[in-house]
């Protein structure tokens, strides 16, 4: 490995390259059963509401199920997107979730940088309603 094609760089650099761009800190979790799908569902209800609730407190960005790589099934894997002031504070969000405190799943946090993409939201006047893109 040379110097012009390195395995990583310090974040430091990435966030200099891209210092124009929105450079917005969230934590992804990966969530991955750790025994098939019964302890899943016995807390599934448990850890919904604890999502709900993560996103009233304006805690969690983004959550949901991974599909398998041919979008016809879910084997219990899921991404949930926080916002937290640190790497140990998105670590206590996720063993606080039920699902992870119960032993169903374990988890996985990485740092993630947001610099890039859209979301257009559209309002609907007339029918009080919202379409989300």
């Amino acid at each position: 490995m040379t110097e012009d094609n390195p395995k990583s760089v310090p974040a430091a650099a990435v966030l200099e390259a891209s210092k124009e761009m929105l450079q917005l800190q969230l934590f992804a979790i990966f969530t991955t059963p750790t025994n098939g799908l019964g302890p899943v569902f016995a807390v599934i209800e448990e850890h919904l509401k604890f999502q709900v609730q993560l996103e009233k407190d304006g805690i969690l960005y983004a959550a949901g199920p991974m599909w398998t790589d041919d979008g016809e099934n879910w084997e219990g894997e899921g991404l949930v997107v926080i916002r937290a002031t640190s790497l140990e504070e998105a670590a206590e969000i996720a063993e606080s979730d039920p699902m992870h405190k119960s032993g169903a799943r374990s988890f996985r946090v990485r740092p993630w940088l947001i610099n890039e993409g859209s979301t257009t939201i559209t309002l609907h006047n007339s029918s009080q309603t919202y379409t989300l893109k």
